[in-house]
């Protein structure tokens, strides 16, 4: 797939979305990466790559319900598309390639 090359925070985001399946929305994708890499991001910068992301194709989104907790705003959920998917794989195959090539190193 070309031009399909993924930077480190949209694999990373891509990735986020797939393990949270229908529950994957701008806080909760920042509070997983938070929580699973210890990388602090800030919530405008989700946006865009999830913007970007749908506008590539790799995301589709739909509006939930209106919440009281969220003074009635919906939320707006992502999913992968099968676009999204074959992106994520051909970049994992990528990476695994390459470190499959390092040699191992010996300990004396």
């Amino acid at each position: 797939m070309k031009g399909s090359n993924l930077g480190e925070l949209e694999e990373l985001i891509l990735l986020t979305v797939g393990a949270l399946k229908n529950g994957a929305y701008g806080v909760g994708i920042m509070d997983e990466i938070a929580k699973e890499s210890g990388r602090s991001l800030n919530i405008s910068a989700v946006h865009a790559v999830l913007k970007r992301m749908e506008d590539k194709g790799y995301l589709k989104s739909s509006m939930g319900g209106a919440t009281p907790e969220r003074g009635g705003r919906r939320k707006r959920f992502f999913t992968l598309t099968a676009t999204g998917l074959k992106a994520i794989e051909e970049s994992m195959q990528l990476r695994s390639s390459l470190y499959n090539r390092i040699p191992a190193f010996k300990t004396s």
